[in-house]
């Protein structure tokens, strides 16, 4: 059972980007099963202050809570002390995830805007571009890192950080960058991140410490757990919004598409410049450039489902699902086949030298 759970989790390690094609392609051709999925929820009606801005958890948001609570299971006290004790990389990688982010974000929504398209589509999708920049970076970061051969204990506490403050940075940057083109209810932001994210990271902290050591050994599941909850997610905000891919127009979606990918690709090279402008080393800026230019898309999308729903505004979180799974990889794969490089150049250059 061991070894068919660490083949599952080598699978899926691999072949995440391929998989993330195969099931929004197939969410988009069949649609009632994510249809079904999307429609479970549990009722949260009963909260006094959840009632009037986060009265339902979405089967979205049951996944990305999972997943959340993934990632504080994974979570030591040494990521903790990781910030005591490399202060100037974790603050570094902190400022860079926001501000870059969120500035580019904001850079390519007003890009958008000047092509021209409806009004109304046209703020919606500029929200959602702006929106994708302000959450923080995603646990898809911290995988990509490790196949990169960087500093995944870096990547990982700059994804706690960033994501435990999220519920205060994201509602408040969103308003702040799209508010004029859209209303942004700022409250029911905040209780999103705040059950869906910071809730769950928590409880699985709390989870890792009661269990010790043997946390470890549930780490492979965890991985796996984790991979699976993204793929259902990705069908689900694929699959239900399928009408805004086919009733908008193709160019609409080419061009959306070309700005989110853009989106990342600055994210990427800002990460990767900053961190080489301090003097990191290769896995430190491996990181930071992963780090900065993945972000959490699964919970853009339960933003936009939760504050702008039945709007365009979940266009571009849902095409960065599909498309940061497959950029992720690739640029993971670049950094890796530097090392092989290397390794193959060296004996030569030894045999040279004798």
């Amino acid at each position: 059972m061991k070894n068919l759970l660490m083949k599952a989790t080598s699978f899926t390690k691999k072949n995440l980007a391929l998989m993330s094609i195969v099931v929004a392609v197939f969410s988009l051709l069949l649609p009632a099963p994510f249809k079904a999925l999307s429609g479970i929820a549990v009722d949260l009606s009963f909260v006094p202050v959840l009632a009037q801005h986060f009265p339902k958890l979405g089967m979205v948001n049951i996944l990305l809570a999972v997943i959340m609570f993934g990632m504080g299971m994974t979570l030591k006290a040494d990521d903790f002390f990781l910030l005591l004790r490399r202060p100037k990389d974790v603050l570094v990688g902190f400022f860079s995830q926001y501000v870059y982010m969120a500035g580019f974000g904001f850079l390519v929504a007003k890009l958008f805007l000047m092509f021209g398209f409806d009004a109304k589509s046209a703020a919606e999708v500029a929200t959602g571009l702006v929106l994708l920049g302000c959450v923080p970076g995603g646990t898809a970061s911290n995988v990509m890192t490790f196949l990169a051969r960087g500093d995944v204990a870096l990547s990982v506490t700059m994804t706690m950080c960033t994501t435990l403050v999220a519920p205060f940075l994201t509602p408040s940057l969103t308003l702040l960058l799209a508010g004029q083109w859209i209303a942004v209810d700022f409250l029911n932001m905040f209780l999103s991140i705040v059950v869906v994210v910071f809730m769950p990271i928590v409880l699985g902290i709390l989870v890792h410490s009661a269990l010790g050591a043997k946390a470890e050994a549930l780490k492979d599941s965890l991985v796996t757990m984790s991979s699976v909850c993204i793929l259902l997610v990705l069908g689900m905000c694929v699959g239900p919004n399928r009408t805004v891919f086919t009733s908008n127009g193709l160019f609409l979606l080419l061009v959306t598409s070309f700005f989110v990918l853009l989106h990342h690709v600055l994210g990427l090279a800002a990460g990767y410049a900053t961190a080489k402008l301090f003097g990191m080393s290769e896995a430190k800026v491996r990181a930071l450039s992963l780090e900065v230019g993945l972000q959490n898309s699964g919970l853009s999308c339960t933003l936009a489902n939760t504050a702008f729903p039945g709007t365009m505004a979940i266009l571009p979180c849902v095409l960065a699902t599909i498309i940061h799974q497959v950029v992720g990889p690739v640029v993971a794969g670049f950094f890796a086949s530097r090392d092989s490089k290397t390794a193959e150049v060296t004996p030569s250059v030894e045999i040279a030298l004798s």
